[in-house]
């Protein structure tokens, strides 16, 4: 890669421009564009206010707070689609925030006793995150729950307060399944008839500079239908007929996907727009259900081996979705079947208590928590368990960086504070609270799909508004709970964040290099001497497009980041995009091949693999790109021209700060 070549621009810039915020602030302050989820919102202002008037009516609205509380804690982790996966998402995590609370209420007021527990509750809290969302969520119920035990005074006896936390969010969750038996399709299908409509978006795409953002589109509509359906296989291994057929309709389109990358470097006749057509035709068959004989698919002419590829898929897969049930001991499962739930629990098992990522994130947010809680429980100054909270919400790893997200924390929680404190201040406690609740409550689905300021400004009122009714400090909560939570956030990016270099001193040029690892893999499977058959080299792409997308994602996060991080982020972006070319030429390569085109020589396959592993060995050894010339031999007229092209573009990609 060469040797790093630093220097500063030091530019003159306007006065305005030295006084604007820093673009990785303006990112995370910017409203996301989505629409209102206005059925989620109906049901979080159910779900939070009406135990507010049953508590009320019963003369016990401290009991009806805490329903209200575990109600709110359902209302944010219902992000599931799927009934089936909304069961899981709800209810699991309930189980974990009832023991967070039996811990934290047994250690209230305890001093170093409270500060152990919660420091070992986060320890486990953070290990289990890595597991999967499920665990991320039921983790994060287990430390917040614990916090709010030990900092909260709970009802007597120590089970009433995780009962009504859990028949909170049994109560959110009756709500969302309330619709099950009215809902006409389930999520399932309309995810895969979801993913053939990107599927005909990306073909009408192929030839235009518009492919690689509908390739993306592709990647995560596939990650979504595959995550639903096989989550839901993970108990009958493919016995269950409906899933089986969906499981099927959504294989067949893999060979097409692969067979849009030939089209787009190479088709003619498939990107007419009656390929796209007869696909959203097929889009239309799954989302309906339906069945019956297959249709006689007019399509153009094919005029070589990339639209030989297309038709083949195209008629393959229009057979499938008209079919009757499949056989589920025949069905196309190339990409595999999930292991028996047992097999999966002791992977997660192993995976939580022997991986270094996972001890890393337990340590991180354990070292935080127990600062926040020795400040709250052992010294003299008055201060209260939301300094724990904005840790535990700064922390999540899952949701994007620590530094941003501390910030856009304060911002949001002083919003929220406004807001609270003229809700505090104006409207008196008892019965007004319910149709004050049920408004905040509203807010918070459709605030949270705008960003994590706009959730944290939602969420904020409507916490204080429970522990005001809990503990009866009135608007003396507002200006303690700013300067709690601007600690929170001192504590997350000192302790969370500065003193481990791993945050600050950005890992993205190993996450890069690793997948140019696997795309020259993916090259060796496909040309190589020990080419692996169709199947395995299947499920190495699907794993390598999903890989790049979590590289995406995390260049994404990085570029919430202030300099150096984002900077650096911003300028290896180009690579990124030049990575999941290599792949998507590879791919177009090899099905060529499957179709007509003659096979390269081992030589010039063995030369562009040799490419890729120096790239990122380079990219392992430098911390800004610069650019290499490098020489690769080969016939242009043969069918691996393109990705030579693509290789040699991606190692010629330089940094600004790199000369040429």
């Amino acid at each position: 890669m060469g040797e790093d070549v630093g220097g500063n621009s030091s530019g003159s810039g306007t006065r305005a421009g030295r006084l604007s915020p820093p673009e990785w602030l303006l990112k995370g302050l910017r409203p996301q564009t989505a629409p209102v989820p206005w059925a989620a919102c109906a049901r979080a202002a159910v779900a939070l206010a009406v135990p507010l008037a049953v508590g009320l009516a019963a003369g016990q609205p401290q009991y009806g707070a805490l329903v209200s509380m575990g109600a709110l804690s359902g209302v944010i982790g219902d992000t599931a689609d799927a009934y089936r996966m909304r069961i899981f998402n709800i209810a699991v995590p309930q189980l974990f925030g009832a023991v967070g609370v039996t811990l934290g209420t047994l250690v209230y007021g305890e001093g170093w006793l409270a500060v152990a527990a919660l420091t070992f509750v986060a320890l486990v809290s953070g290990m289990i995150s890595s597991i999967g969302a499920v665990a991320s969520v039921g983790g994060l119920l287990l430390l917040l729950n614990a916090v709010v035990g030990a900092g909260l005074p709970m009802p007597e006896p120590w089970w009433k307060a995780p009962l009504l936390l859990s028949l909170g969010g049994l109560f959110v969750l009756v709500l969302t399944l309330l619709a099950w038996p009215l809902r006409g399709r389930t999520a399932e299908r309309t995810a895969v008839a979801e993913a053939y409509r990107s599927v005909a978006d990306l073909l009408g795409a192929a030839g235009t500079a518009a492919y690689d953002d509908k390739r993306q589109a592709v990647t995560q509509s596939l990650n979504t239908s595959y995550d639903l359906i096989l989550a839901l296989r993970a108990r009958d291994h493919g016995r269950r007929s409906p899933l089986v057929r969906l499981l099927s309709q959504l294989n067949v389109l893999i060979p097409l996907v692969e067979a849009a990358a030939a089209a787009h470097l190479h088709g003619r006749a498939s990107r007419q727009p009656e390929i796209a057509a007869a696909v959203r035709d097929l889009a239309d068959v799954v989302d309906q259900g339906g069945r019956g004989d297959v249709p006689d698919l007019v399509l153009p002419e094919p005029e070589g081996p990339a639209d030989r590829a297309v038709e083949s898929a195209l008629r393959h897969a229009a057979v499938v979705v008209h079919s009757a049930e499949p056989d589920p001991d025949n069905v196309d499962d190339r990409l595999g079947r999930p292991a028996a739930l047992g097999i999966r629990a002791r992977r997660a098992t192993r995976s939580a208590l022997f991986s270094e990522p996972s001890w890393r994130y337990g340590l991180r947010l354990a070292l935080c928590i127990g600062l926040a809680q020795s400040l709250v429980s052992l010294v003299p100054v008055p201060r209260s368990y939301w300094v724990a909270l904005t840790v535990t919400f700064v922390l999540k790893p899952d949701f994007g960086s620590v530094f941003s997200r501390a910030v856009l924390r304060a911002l949001g929680t002083a919003a929220g504070l406004v807001v609270a404190a003229a809700v505090l201040a104006q409207v008196p406690r008892g019965w007004w609270d319910v149709p004050v609740m049920m408004l905040l409550a509203a807010l918070i689905p459709a605030f949270s799909a705008k960003g994590y300021a706009f959730q944290t400004a939602a969420i904020t009122p409507v916490i204080l508004l429970l522990s005001d009714i809990l503990s009866h400090q009135g608007l003396g909560l507002v200006p303690s709970r700013l300067v709690d939570s601007l600690i929170g956030c001192a504590i997350a990016l000192v302790a969370g964040y500065l003193l481990w270099p791993e945050s600050w001193h950005t890992r993205i040029g190993d996450r890069l290099a690793t997948a140019v690892e696997d795309a020259a893999r993916y090259v060796a499977s496909a040309f190589g001497a020990e080419a692996e058959d169709q199947g395995e080299r299947v499920r190495r792409r699907r794993r390598i497009y999903r890989d790049l997308s979590s590289v995406r994602l995390e260049f994404q996060r990085a570029l919430t980041e202030p300099p150096p991080t984002g900077t650096r982020a911003a300028a290896w972006w180009p690579l990124v995009v030049a990575v999941e070319r290599v792949v998507d030429a590879t791919t177009a390569a090899r099905v060529r091949v499957d179709h007509g085109a003659a096979p390269p020589a081992r030589a010039e396959v063995a030369a562009i693999e040799q490419q890729l592993r120096e790239l990122a060995e380079g990219l392992r050894a430098s911390e800004v790109l610069v650019e290499v010339r490098a020489e690769l031999e080969g016939d242009e007229e043969g069918v691996l021209a393109p990705l030579r092209q693509e290789v040699l573009a991606a190692r010629s990609i330089a940094s600004p700060d790199s000369p040429g």
